[in-house]
C-alpha cells in the first residue's frame, strides 16, 4: 500500500481542493484562501501561489519576522458519483513566509515550512513527519487518475460491473463504481441489494509506474473477472 507520506504528497500535488488557514484572514471568503498553484520544493517546503492582494498574502506580509503559523487543508473528492464522495483529507501545518521575486507581477508566492502533517483517507489516519513528507514522492498515476476513473465509469461499465465476480463469497452486489486508483491497485465502491455500501480493493501483480503498465494491469484484472 502507499505510505502515509506518499498519500499526503499525492494530495498536496494533485488538483484536489485546498484552503490555507492563516490567523488574520479569518473573514476571507473560501475562494480567497485557495492557492492558484501549489508545488513542493526540494527540501519539502510547500510553495503556494496567490494573487498579490489575497488576504493570506497580506497576513504573511504584515507578520514580517514573526512566526506565522498556517495550515493547508486538503479535501479529496471522488471524481465519479459514489455514495460518500469524500475520499480523504490532509492537513499540512507549519510556518508561512513570503517568497518575493518568484511569481509573476500581480501574484505572490508563499512558502510553507512544514512542521506537522496528518492524513485521514481510505487507508486510515496517520501522522507524517516533515522528514518523511520531504522524502516521499507522489503517486506516478496522480495526473491520470481523474480521467481514468471517469473513463472506466463511462466507457467500460460492463467490465467494472464484472469485477463483482472476484469478490468471493460476498453476494448480492448490485452496483460497482471505480473509486480510486494508484500504482498498487484499483479500489471500487459497491452497493448491495439492501442499499449498503462497501469498498473492495484489487491489487495489481506488481506496482505500476506509467500508463502503459496500467493498461496491461487493468486488462489482466478484467480478464480474470471474465474467467471467474
Amino acid at each position: 500500500m502507499p505510505s502515509a507520506a506518499e498519500r499526503t504528497r499525492t494530495l498536496v500535488q494533485s488538483t484536489c481542493s485546498a484552503v490555507l488557514i492563516v490567523p488574520g484572514a479569518e473573514g476571507a471568503r473560501a475562494d480567497q484562501l485557495m492557492p492558484d498553484v501549489r508545488t513542493v520544493g526540494a527540501d519539502g517546503e510547500v510553495f503556494l501561489l496567490f494573487p498579490a492582494d489575497a488576504p493570506v498574502v497580506r497576513a504573511a506580509t504584515h507578520a514580517q519576522d514573526d512566526e506565522l503559523r498556517a495550515v493547508l487543508e486538503l479535501t479529496d473528492v471522488a471524481p465519479v458519483a459514489v455514495p460518500h464522495r469524500i475520499r480523504g483529507r490532509a492537513w499540512v501545518s507549519g510556518w508561512l513566509t513570503c517568497a518575493p521575486g518568484i511569481a509573476e507581477p500581480g501574484h505572490m508566492m508563499l512558502r510553507l515550512e512544514v512542521g506537522e502533517v496528518y492524513v485521514d483517507d481510505l487507508w486510515g489516519d496517520a501522522a507524517v513527519s516533515a522528514e518523511d513528507f520531504a522524502a516521499a514522492s507522489p503517486d506516478p498515476l496522480m495526473e491520470y487518475e481523474t480521467e481514468l476513473l471517469q473513463h472506466l465509469a463511462a466507457a467500460h461499465d460492463d467490465h467494472v460491473q464484472g469485477l463483482s465476480g472476484l469478490l468471493g463469497d460476498r453476494a448480492g452486489v448490485r452496483r460497482v463504481v471505480p473509486l480510486a486508483l494508484d500504482r498498487f491497485g484499483l479500489r471500487v465502491r459497491c452497493r448491495d441489494t439492501a442499499g449498503r455500501s462497501f469498498d473492495a480493493r484489487f491489487d495489481f501483480p506488481e506496482p505500476v509506474q506509467e500508463i502503459h503498465g496500467l493498461r496491461r494491469a487493468m486488462h489482466a484484472l478484467f480478464e480474470a473477472a471474465a474467467r471467474d
